[in-house]
């Protein structure tokens, strides 16, 4: 169990008069112990007694308390040597330092058991916000890893039931410390503290990186099916569980049912947690309901207050305590009866109703609006002008020639109608049709022909270029 790893007085440094000085010594250890850039675990004494001084220097401790269990009892320190040599003496004895001698040297350590402890615990004073995204990516992807290659990355499979339990753990939290800020705000006993700690407690640690995330277009929980389904299917593929079973064998050292259960374990894990994730956003919107409704409440009641209203309440309340109970009207409904002015009472935030599921079904299309559509379709590709069909129309016109006249030319539909028209501006057509164009040269002329009784224009002579 727990004590069988740890020091028996581990914890009477954070439990005693001087707790606030150990947090703060042993966070800056922390920062010393677990440096990225650490290669050897043995630091120096020295440097770790240095790390020591410059945290009481820098946080200017000098409120050192005397301690029952103290050697130097009744004797306060009387310089920041004083309170190293006190501090890392204590963290010694405690167990969470130990000290390894080599040769002229005096190195300092950490068990793994108290590491691990103090990481939790920084882990803690900092309590940074998680992202629903992050979590169930990294289950979607190490998943994605098990069943696409079950023999060589099956591991990953363990990676993704903790991480989906971390983030089970996760939603917990995020339900209770909606709960203990509920507490917080109905033991609040000014409008302001309400406000104020629902905006630094509630929207800056909890709400924001989180359940903001789930009212957008990005919603992580977009994934939570294709999870499901996944899972769903390996539960029924034979061959890629016994893959994930000898996996398992070689990775942990198991036998044959017990690699089977442990992997049967992690897909159940997996596939329970993200089946019950909406009961648990339902009762995390439920909590977040009620805290929003409070704090908007309290924000519409704060400038009500106007002078003299506890003085008119209590004449009110007099003058209705004098009539008999025939006198006083039956009140059946708030909404219509204002007891001080009718804006008094207030019908508090809907909670937005959930859409249900609906049948869609494809509308039929009337087939003359189809065939219509058809025709207005063809009309318009006979209108398009395109450098290919000009090509086409000159090449059928030339019929071997080289040179040919305006009113040689025939006009037999509305597609030569449109070709013939832009033949005498090829130029224009920009790149396209920059290739037909050094293929052919106009020469007009200075008077107007009648093409084919369709058009009039001005003469001109187009030759075949080599």
């Amino acid at each position: 169990m727990l004590f069988n790893k740890l020091p028996d007085d581990i914890f009477l440094p954070l439990s005693g008069q001087n707790r606030r000085i150990y947090e703060v010594v042993l966070l800056e250890l922390a920062d010393l112990f677990f440096d990225e850039d650490l290669i050897d675990p043995f630091i120096p004494k020295d440097l770790v007694r240095s790390t020591i001084e410059n945290a009481v220097v820098r946080y200017g401790i000098r409120r050192w308390a005397v301690e029952s269990d103290d050697e130097n009892d009744g004797d306060l320190p009387l310089s920041s040597a004083d309170y190293t040599n006190r501090i890392y003496r204590r963290l010694v004895q405690t167990g969470w330092l130990e000290e390894e001698q080599r040769i002229y040297r005096t190195y300092v350590l950490m068990s793994p058991a108290n590491s691990y402890l103090l990481r939790s615990l920084a882990s803690i004073s900092k309590l940074e916000k998680r992202s629903y995204g992050g979590a169930v990516l990294n289950v979607l992807s190490s998943l994605e890893s098990a069943v696409s290659d079950p023999v060589g990355r099956g591991i990953a499979l363990e990676e993704a039931a903790q991480t989906a339990a971390d983030f089970s753990a996760h939603l917990t939290d995020m339900l209770l410390g909606l709960r203990e800020l509920k507490i917080s705000l109905a033991d609040s006993l000014t409008p302001q503290e309400v406000v104020r700690s629902f905006f630094d407690r509630f929207v800056e640690h909890i709400l924001v990186s989180d359940y903001k995330t789930l009212k957008t277009k990005n919603n992580p929980f977009r994934f939570r099916r294709q999870i499901l389904s996944m899972m769903r299917d390996l539960q029924f593929d034979p061959l890629k569980l016994d893959q994930l079973a000898e996996h398992y064998q070689m990775q942990y050292e198991l036998d044959v049912e017990e690699a089977e259960a442990l992997v049967q374990q992690h897909i159940n894990r997996v596939i329970r947690i993200f089946e019950s994730v909406d009961q648990r956003l339902a009762a995390i919107d439920d909590f977040r309901y009620q805290l929003e409704k409070r704090v908007a409440d309290t924000v519409r009641y704060m400038d009500k207050t106007t002078p003299g209203m506890a003085a008119r309440l209590s004449r009110l309340i007099a003058e209705l305590a004098k009539k008999d109970e025939s006198d006083i009207p039956l009140v059946d409904s708030l909404e219509q009866v204002g007891f001080i002015s009718p804006s008094s009472v207030r019908s508090p935030i809907r909670r937005r109703i959930e859409t249900k599921p609906r049948i869609i079904t494809q509308a039929e299309i009337d087939p003359k609006v189809l065939a219509l559509r058809q025709l207005f379709k063809e009309w318009k590709e006979r209108r398009e002008v395109k450098v290919d069909k000009i090509e086409a129309y000159l090449e059928e016109q030339f019929a071997g020639r080289d040179q040919l006249n305006a009113t040689e030319f025939r006009i037999d539909s509305i597609e030569d109608y449109i070709c013939f028209s832009y033949v005498r501006h090829l130029n224009s057509l920009g790149k396209k049709a920059r290739k037909t164009a050094t293929r052919y040269q106009i020469q007009f002329e200075d008077r107007y022909v009648n093409v084919a009784d369709m058009v009039e224009c001005r003469g001109f002579v187009i030759h075949r270029t080599q």
